[in-house]
This record gives C-alpha cells, structure tokens and sequence, in this order.
C-alpha cells in the first residue's frame, strides 16, 4: 500500500478491491457492476465477478425478495473468484442494506442512497428503526448521499419526466464509484453511445448522470482520498471482458469455423442458459442458424435432426430442461448422432432457485436416461475455460459420433473475466467422420480404434440407411430383437464411450505428486478451492488440489494421484454427487464438503475444511 498523486488528487494505491453495488431490481445494479468490471478490466485489472437477483422478473419493489447486486473484485494480481466479503459496499435502499451488510468488511466504505430511506422503504425492508441513524453501522465508513434527488438535479436541463430521469441513478453511482477507484469515464461512454445509438436524448440523459456522479465525489472531497489499484501483469495478449455464456457461444462459433460446418443451436429460453440463445443470434453472418424451440423436447429433438442432416448440433437448458430432454438424448445415443447438451446448473428441485447456482445436475446428466444409456460428460472451470470445453465437447461428440453433455452452472454462467483471445491457428481442428468404405453394405462398420460409425448424412449417394430408437442390427442396421445383438450393441456403445479415456489427457501420479491433503474440484468451485490451497501452500502445508474436466469417463491415472493422498476432500455445490462415484468407482475413503444455498464456495469454507482435516490427521 502507496500513496499517489493523479490530477492533483491523493490516491492510497491498494493491490485489490472488493466492490458490490446492491439494490432494487428495477435500479439497473447488473448494468453498473458490468460497467465498472468490464472498465476495471480494460485498464489491465484481472477482474472476478458474481451478478446475483432476484428470481422474479419484478419483485415488489423495495423488498429483500427484488434485491439485485454485484460484486466485483479487481486486482493488480490474478485473481478466481470475487472476494469473500467486500471493501465497498454501495445500497440504494433498505433491502440492498439488510440483505448485504454482513458482507462488508469492518472499517469498510458504505455509500447510502439516504433518499431510499424514507419509512416506507424501511417497512417494507423490515426495518423498525433507521439503521443511518442508529449505533448499527458504526463499524463502517458511512458515506450519506442522496443520489435520487442529485440524479434529478443532473438531468434536470433536459426536462425529462421523473420515470425517465431516475433512470439514470445507476449512472450517477457509477460515477462516484469511478472518480473513487480512478476509473476513467471514456470507456463506459462509448458503451452508452453504443447501447443508446439515435436515442440522443436516453444518451445525453445517461451521461449526464455519470458525469455527474464523478465530479460530485471529487468537488464535495468527501472520501478524504482516493483509491488505484494498478493494473496486473498478465501475459501479453489481446483481451475482452467475458461471461460464461458468452464464451460458450463464442466456442461453438469457433468450431463451426474449424470444422467448416454450419452451426445449428435449438433452444427453449430457461434461466441461466438463455444468453446463450441471445449471444448465438447474433452471428447469423458466421452462418448460424438458432431456433427458439416452443418447449424443451422439440429443442433436443431438432438438434437431433441437425445432427442427422450433418451440422453441428448444439442445444443449451437449465436442470429443469435436461429432465424433459433425457429421452430424446436416448434417441441420440441409440442413432449414434453428434449432439452437444450444454447444462448450465442452477438450484433445484423443481423451479427451485432458478436464478441461483448449483451443481446439482451432475447424475442427472450421468444416469437420467432409461435403459444403459451411457455418454461422456463434461465440465467447464470458469468463464473463459467455456470457450474450450465447448470445442472439446464438439471434438468428442463428431470423432465417438455420440451426443456429449457439457455442464456449467449459473454462477460460470453469470460471472466474467479478462479472456485472452487466442489465435484461431491454435484452436484444435474438429474434423468429421469421413465414410470407412466407398461399399453400401459398410455404411455401419465402425472404426477400429474409436468404435464409432462414420458420419452418413442424406444425399450422399449409395450411402441411404435407416436410423431410428427401435435397436438396430450390429452389421446390417436393420432393426434386430435378437438378444444377443442388443447385449452385443449395448457393450460396444458402452465400449466406445470408455474408450475416451485413451483420447484425453492422462492424469501423472509422479507429476502431481503426493502429501496429506488433495482437494479434488470440479465446476465452479476450480475459483474457490485454488485460492484456498494457494494460501495453505504458502503456510507450508501438505496440501495440493486436482481439478477435473472430464467427468465421464474419469481420465487415466485418477486412481493412482487419489490413492496417493492421506485425505482427499472434495467439495460441491450439491450434496456430494462427484465424491459418491468417486468412492463408488474407486473404492477411497474420501470427504466431502457439501453447499446448496445458491451461492459459490467462498475461499475460507474451503481453507477452514482443509484445516479441520489436516489437524485430524495422524501425527
């Protein structure tokens, strides 16, 4: 920690900040937190972030059922997830109060919205006195600004009506929060004249604010000083802010591209994979083709259809969505068709939680179908790890000619970071299945090493077959009832799947060594788990962590690295899904380490897990 001189202002300089902007749902909290991440980011912070709202489309206002925040840390280190608790803590009511105090940091800086807290707003927060004017923030630097009325004052010239004018309070919190952290306005403006366009009024209005905000926090000198934080030493590259979803679009574009196949994504619009549907849209000059299905089932089912016809095939849902495509995937592992399922997790059962994360989908995605139905699954890590497990997911689907799920959860879903954007030479091609034999007779003969069919579609001529859910004749393909070609076809769809493990990377027992402690991770909880054992490493504990991508088949080696550990934990946003066929599998007294309150792993459950254990060990 430093002091600096910019534009005549003291800034202390800090390594990171922890920030989380709270609110109504109505009071444009995601816009802001975007805002200020993706400025964070284009001034070479590495940046993690957590949007989190209300399931309602429009909660009643002012309660703690409609509270939007977004908290963000940005770092002159790398950083996986976004913070613990929060440096700066900025409330627009009540309810964004109540409902996040606890996360705020003692001594932190908490900027109120003093006119959202009239006593209405504090009934409906459940308030029976006001917090600004009793001993309960005492512990926190409170900064008082009336940020409705000042917002009005901003756009007053305009003679806009007050609706339209209160639009823009984000944008007037936006510019204290930038002037605070020496965030410059250049970058969020040209993403006002981007969203706003010819609505110069909208436009005038937004900016207005936002440069009010700023200069209202540097005229009024009321934080004393200013914050920096310098930017990280990442590798040298070309960068972009990114969400989960976006790369998983952005990836399947890619292989489209690799491959010189035209994409075809069907969708059923569900909470947390729906911006995948929106993203996709918008690359119809890529040679896209999307198609808002009316339900979950004609979704799978026309991916399948596309698959058939010779595209690449992708579909996305939520837990509630792969239930109800689960026979259709059947249809998909008895046809043989390269299908990609992208299952973006969330809080289950039944609607549940649907704009929370969970990972909670994982047998589901395993064992969800009827009959021996296997097919490998998948996990992506974080936001940018979406863009490469959607290209492996494509990779194995075409090269075992077998439907593939991808599973990532809404909190990957939501969050973002700074992606290096990769040369597209370096991206592995996804080559398809050519014909084994020019003879008619050969259209089903597998490939000796994958066990896969070729990738027959119609029109090409000679080559007219059948393919369908009734089992078909391991040699001819005509439908068979003989007993013994469906254990025959049962063991070889089985056989071909197993048989990836031989296709990805092994895992080195010697490689990643031996000691007390492993903590096995996989999803979301990659963040969380790493930066726990960092910090346990640099105490000097025995203490190492393995992630997994593949989750079936597991890779080869994964027995000899557990077997090699006193103690394998293993943490989960379910309860205990990964670490139940773990055991099963392998026969290994492992722990495990269970969350479902729609929210991440934070650092320190993890590190304090690690301890517990490590203290229970024998000396």
């Amino acid at each position: 920690m430093s002091d600096t001189q910019n534009n005549g202002v003291a800034r202390e300089v800090l390594s990171e900040v922890t920030i989380m902007f709270s609110g109504d749902s109505g009071d444009g909290i995601q816009v802001v937190g975007n805002q200020f991440a993706s400025a964070s980011s284009a001034l070479g912070n590495d940046t993690s972030s957590f949007p989190d709202f209300p399931a309602e489309i429009r909660a009643p206002a002012g309660t703690l059922a409609g509270v939007s925040g977004f908290q963000l840390r940005f770092s002159s280190k790398l950083v996986q997830t976004e913070g613990d608790s929060v440096d700066v803590l900025v409330v627009m009511n009540p309810a964004a109060l109540k409902q996040n105090i606890a996360e705020l940091k003692q001594n932190g800086i908490l900027i109120v919205n003093i006119d959202g807290f009239k006593d209405s707003d504090l009934k409906k927060a459940g308030y029976t006195a006001n917090p600004l004017e009793t001993e309960a923030l005492k512990p926190y630097r409170v900064f008082k600004v009336a940020l409705t009325s000042l917002t009005l004052e901003s756009v007053a010239e305009l003679g806009l009506n007050r609706k339209k004018a209160l639009l823009c309070k984000n944008m007037f919190a936006l510019g204290i929060a930038c002037w605070l952290f020496d965030r410059p306005l250049e970058h969020v403006e040209l993403w006002l004249k981007e969203k706003f366009g010819s609505r110069e009024e909208l436009l005038t209005a937004n900016k207005l604010a936002l440069n009010s905000g700023y200069n209202f926090a540097d005229t009024m000198e009321m934080f004393g000083t200013g914050y920096t934080v310098p930017a990280a030493q990442l590798p040298k590259g070309q960068y972009r802010h990114i969400t989960g979803n976006e790369a998983l679009a952005l990836g399947a574009v890619a292989t489209s591209m690799r491959s010189d196949k035209s994409l075809f994504f069907a969708s059923y619009p569900i909470t947390p994979s729906s911006d995948v549907l929106h993203y996709l849209a918008k690359y119809k000059n890529f040679g896209v083709k999307t198609f808002q299905s009316e339900d979950e089932i004609a979704a799978i089912s026309a991916a399948i259809g596309a698959a058939f016809a010779g595209d690449l095939a992708l579909t996305s849902t939520s837990g509630p969505g792969l239930d109800l495509k689960q026979e259709a995937i059947g249809l998909a592992v008895m046809t043989e068709l390269p299908v990609v399922i992208m299952d973006i997790q969330r809080g289950g059962p039944s609607t549940g939680l649907p704009t929370k994360t969970e990972q909670s989908d994982l047998l589901s995605a395993l064992f969800g179908r009827h009959g021996e139905c296997v097919l490998p699954v998948l996990a992506a890590a974080s936001p940018g790890d979406c863009f490469y497990m959607i290209i492996e997911a494509f990779r194995l689907a075409i090269r075992y000619m077998t439907p593939v799920v991808l599973l990532s959860d809404g909190y990957i879903a939501n969050s973002a970071e700074p992606w290096q954007i990769p040369d597209v030479d370096s991206l592995p091609e996804v080559l398809p299945n050519q014909p084994l034999s020019d003879r008619a007779e050969d259209i089903f003969t597998r490939d000796p090493k994958t066990l896969a069919r070729s990738w027959i579609v119609p029109g090409m001529p000679g080559f007219e077959h059948r393919v369908g859910g009734i089992e078909k004749d391991y040699v001819t393909g005509n439908v068979s009832y003989d007993p013994d070609n469906h254990q025959k076809m049962t063991d070889t769809r089985l056989q071909k799947v197993q048989g990836i493990r031989d296709d990805i990377p092994a895992l080195d027992p010697e490689e990643l060594g031996s000691g007390d402690l492993l903590v096995l991770s996989w999803g979301s909880t990659f963040g969380a788990v790493s930066s726990a054992v960092e910090q346990l490493k640099r105490e000097g504990l025995a203490v190492q962590m393995l992630h997994l991508r593949y989750l079936y088949p597991f890779q080869n080696g994964l027995k000899e690295v557990l077997s090699q550990y006193k103690k394998v934990l293993i943490p989960e946003l379910n309860l205990g899904q990964l670490n139940a066929l773990i055991r099963a599998e392998f026969l290994l007294d492992t722990e495990k380490l269970s969350k479902v309150q729609g929210r991440p792993f934070k650092i320190s459950e993890i590190y304090q897990k690690c301890k517990q254990i490590l203290a229970e060990l024998p000396a």
